[in-house]
């Protein structure tokens, strides 16, 4: 009976008509490598755990954002800010920032500038000894604050008044009510400043313009011509990539995707799937999406969290994951709120208490709670004709148990109608301590009359990885 290599590493697609794809991929990730001979060109690597190195407490202590300056990684966490000191654990509380909402940050090298953004906005400077907050009355002589960038010397903030101002050149407590610009190419609101590979780009609501600075006495930013009829939809919803920026955003009469810069224009890099989701959110639950980047292993991951999930894009292989947190038991969305790599690693703030972990690809849990990771596959079908599944084998890394858990466990479901109800949980060992030569086969499956789904679902904190699936695969 011939076994037929099935693929499983195509990442999250799950359709709004599931029989057409239920594809999930939860805190797996997809690695592709397309040059080196492998035992399997794609795989699929478990997503890191967190592991936690400092703490600010747990009442009202919630992460509002990072930053790194001069190497050293700061938090605003509740109504401080913290500085996370040389030797990784000590963990400084600096002096209180007002509000509750997420903040945005920038650095000139010396001074840290923190705003808060609101109906009415606050800004703070730390120059390394004092947390000072900025009282220069010409610092809302052109509306409030939103958010702040640093760029040639300047912190460069956009207000809620259609406008973006600057500071004096290298100094974050002094502004002037003349240095002010505006994006008047389209007469829409500005939602927030981004700087990439040294060029300003202004995005609004509707559309993206860009500056330069030309080095005028007056106010030095200029319009450089380009002009992009995307806008941000999320003030916190950009980042950068290797090569690119990646924001959640739509144009005029479009619905919210997300978008990557490509040349001097920009290309939809989310999947119908993906837009489908966005669509069923409010305005107001995109507008609180946030996104953040990071580097690890090889993979140069971009995510972006909703109330119910994360989807997180890899750069390098072009496929999209999902990110979900357990607590006690109970499901939600990923649980970093912000990352910053310093001290040799990837920090991330929290967005339930005031610890703050480090991204480990050797921790198999989030802190002390499980790490539930799932992978669903397409539909796989025979002309629409009955199938019968003699045999499924899982190709995993074996012999992963550890101390804590002895002997792994993974378990498969299986779905006769395209992902809408799934048949009872069966479990196999992945292999105890030294044992490399486990394998993970299920056998009398039975018959599907048209096409069937496989659902596996890793709970254990063990080395995740796998390899290949295979299915000895009848038609009849």
């Amino acid at each position: 009976m011939p076994i037929t290599p099935l693929p499983i590493a195509n990442g999250h697609y799950v359709s709004d008509g599931l029989p057409l794809s239920a594809q999930q991929c939860i805190n797996w990730y997809p690695n592709v490598e397309k040059v080196t001979p492998l035992l399997s060109q794609e795989s699929l690597i478990g997503t890191p755990g967190i592991k936690q190195v400092a703490t600010s407490g747990t009442n009202n202590q919630r992460n509002r954002g990072a930053w790194v300056m001069a190497g050293v990684p700061y938090f605003v966490n509740g109504g401080s800010l913290y500085k996370l000191e040389s030797d990784g654990v000590t963990l400084t509380n600096i002096g209180s920032i007002a509000g509750s909402v997420r903040v945005s940050m920038a650095d000139n090298g010396t001074q840290l500038c923190i705003v808060v953004p609101g109906l009415v906005s606050y800004g703070y400077i730390y120059d390394g000894s004092t947390l000072t907050q900025i009282s220069d009355a010409d610092f809302t002589a052109n509306g409030q604050p939103q958010s702040v960038v640093f760029i040639d010397g300047y912190f460069l903030f956009t207000t809620d008044s259609k406008k973006f101002i600057i500071s004096a050149l290298n100094d974050g407590m002094s502004y002037n009510a003349l240095d002010f610009g505006s994006s008047e190419a389209d007469p829409d609101n500005i939602v927030a400043p981004f700087v990439f590979k040294n060029q300003l780009y202004i995005f609004g609501s509707q559309t993206i313009e860009a500056f330069q600075n030309i080095g005028s006495a007056d106010f030095p930013f200029q319009r450089t011509g380009l002009f992009i009829q995307k806008g941000l939809k999320s003030q916190f919803g950009v980042s950068s990539a290797s090569s690119s920026f990646v924001f959640i955003g739509a144009g005029k009469n479009e619905s919210p995707a997300i978008w990557g810069l490509d040349g001097n224009d920009v290309v939809k890099i989310s999947t119908t799937a993906i837009d489908s989701y966005l669509q069923t959110l409010t305005e107001s639950e995109v507008a609180n999406c946030f996104s953040w980047s990071y580097a690890q292993k090889g993979a140069y991951f971009i995510g972006f969290s909703f109330p119910e999930t994360c989807f997180v894009f890899d750069t390098v292989s072009g496929r999209w994951h999902e990110r979900k947190s357990r607590l006690t038991s109970e499901s939600v969305s990923y649980r970093v709120a912000s990352i910053a790599t310093a001290y040799g690693k990837v920090l991330v703030g929290d967005s339930q208490d005031g610890r703050i972990g480090a991204l480990d690809p050797a921790t198999y849990k989030e802190y002390d709670d499980a790490q539930v990771r799932i992978v669903s596959t397409q539909p796989f079908q025979n002309n629409m004709q009955p199938i019968f599944l003699p045999e499924i084998e899982l190709v995993v890394e074996s012999g992963v148990g550890n101390a804590e858990v002895t002997d792994p466990l993974i378990s498969l479901e299986i779905s006769r109608d395209g992902g809408k109800t799934w048949g009872y949980p069966r479990t196999r060992k992945i292999g105890k301590i030294g044992e490399f030569n486990k394998r993970a086969i299920w056998r009398k499956n039975g018959r599907t009359p048209r096409f069937f789904v496989l659902r596996f679902t890793l709970s254990d904190a063990v080395k995740p990885v796998i390899i290949q699936l295979n299915a000895n695969v009848l038609g009849g």
